[in-house]
């Protein structure tokens, strides 16, 4: 690697393998990072393990070692754990999901060769399947646990990534509808990303999946062939189904189940009316890394919306004085993932006891007004009471508000008073 600062790093966290890649601006592409050297070892099993000797703990392929040959304990399913919040336990001791996924990454980030690496990084995506509520606390908390202020990682789920990295390759491969293919061993799932050219932005979505579950392959030599021919016609007639008559651009394959080898008139299938067809797993780590490049630096992709099931499509503002002249104060803006939405402020009641939050509609010229009650506010002089104000999205929909007195110094002293309400706008 030749990068020493300014660093853009991908990281793909993953059920059963992670892998991390980083931006070489010389190449000007993702590259991923290999984990041994001179080989194209592009990905660890995403488990730790704790030494019991020392009490350390080690990542991937080692981790698989240490718990085989030295008897320490393995953490084989990184991923559901850190789904949940439960703590698990560790050669006798309680350790927190968010605790365990901090030294997993810290373990990835260690394959870079840098030193001070959160000091030299611009930007860290980390990527994951999907993104629920407690995973990204657990994420988010790992990643300011190693060290990252809150600007300087996204988190993002795979179908992101893919749009990322689609769009970020050479135009002749994404000016059409692009098709991908993902492999969990025998089953296969199939989405279109679909451009609508006719709005601005340019809005982009992955439509629903289809699914197929195909032949499994024998190991008795006897019945292997058969069950070969079987796979390929079953996924070549998915591939029918699935692409039709429309015009793609590329095919991207992805996963563990799929092989040239046995897939031959699946193969001819794929490549019809000239489209490119693309095979491997590192997609995603360098989708990430193209998302931060383009995110933080490039913007090339500001004519396009990627509309992301885990995207807020709701503006929440509201009508205040601010520097003595009335003007509309915007909280969250629409148009990015939930786990990104979180806003805060701090304000003075005027004649009021109660907030009005300004309600927008992505796409929508109406807005509507949704009021929030204070029960319990003490009575104080206009002007007197002073609040904090802060909304955080805790769902595609929900955004949890919570509301605190502050009261007005010495005069108006804190009542210690919390309002904290779930609402979907």
């Amino acid at each position: 690697m030749n990068e020493i600062r300014d660093l853009i790093i991908g990281i793909d966290f993953g059920k059963d393998y992670s892998q991390i890649c980083y931006y070489d601006r010389k190449g000007e592409k993702p590259c991923s990072v290999s984990m041994k050297i001179g080989t194209e070892e592009y990905e660890v099993p995403t488990c730790i393990c704790r030494r019991r000797e020392q009490k350390e703990y080690t990542i991937g392929v080692e981790a698989v070692y240490f718990a085989r040959e030295k008897s320490g304990q393995l953490v084989d399913d990184l991923y559901e754990v850190c789904k949940k919040e439960d703590s698990v336990q560790l050669l006798g001791e309680q350790v927190e999901p968010w605790e365990l996924l901090g030294v997993f990454l810290r373990g990835m980030l260690k394959f870079l060769g840098v030193t001070d690496v959160v000091k030299n990084t611009k930007c860290l995506v980390i990527t994951s399947p999907e993104l629920e509520d407690i995973q990204v606390k657990n994420l988010e908390k790992a990643c300011q646990d190693i060290g990252f202020g809150k600007n300087q990682y996204m988190l993002m789920d795979h179908g992101e990534c893919f749009y990322y990295y689609s769009l970020t390759q050479k135009r002749e491969t994404w000016n059409r509808s692009i098709g991908w293919y993902s492999f969990h061993q025998d089953e296969v799932e199939f989405r279109q990303l679909t451009m609508d050219g006719g709005t601005r932005p340019v809005l982009v979505r992955l439509e629903e999946p289809k699914v197929t579950t195909l032949p499994s392959l024998t190991a008795d030599e006897e019945e292997r062939e058969k069950a070969v021919e079987a796979r390929d016609e079953a996924y070549r007639d998915f591939i029918k189904e699935t692409l039709g008559t429309g015009l793609f651009s590329s095919i991207q394959i992805t996963g563990y189940g799929f092989d040239p080898k046995w897939a031959k008139k699946s193969i001819g299938s794929l490549c019809m009316q000239r489209r490119k067809v693309y095979y491997g797993n590192n997609l995603f780590a360098k989708g990430a890394c193209a998302a931060g490049k383009e995110r933080m630096e490039d913007k090339i992709l500001k004519g396009y919306r990627y509309m992301s099931p885990a995207l807020v499509l709701k503006d929440i503002g509201m009508d205040m004085r601010v520097m003595g002249a009335p003007a509309y104060y915007p909280l969250i803006e629409a148009g990015k993932n939930w786990y990104e939405c979180k806003a805060s402020c701090e304000l003075i009641l005027d004649d009021t006891a109660e907030l009005v939050f300004v309600v927008g509609t992505f796409g929508e010229k109406q807005k509507k007004k949704v009021i929030m009650g204070l029960p319990g506010l003490p009575e104080r002089p206009n002007k007197t009471t002073r609040l904090s104000l802060s909304l955080a999205y805790v769902s595609q929909k929900r955004c949890r508000v919570q509301v605190k007195d502050l009261g007005f110094g010495e005069m108006f002293p804190s009542s210690g008073k919390v309002w904290d309400e779930l609402v979907e706008w």
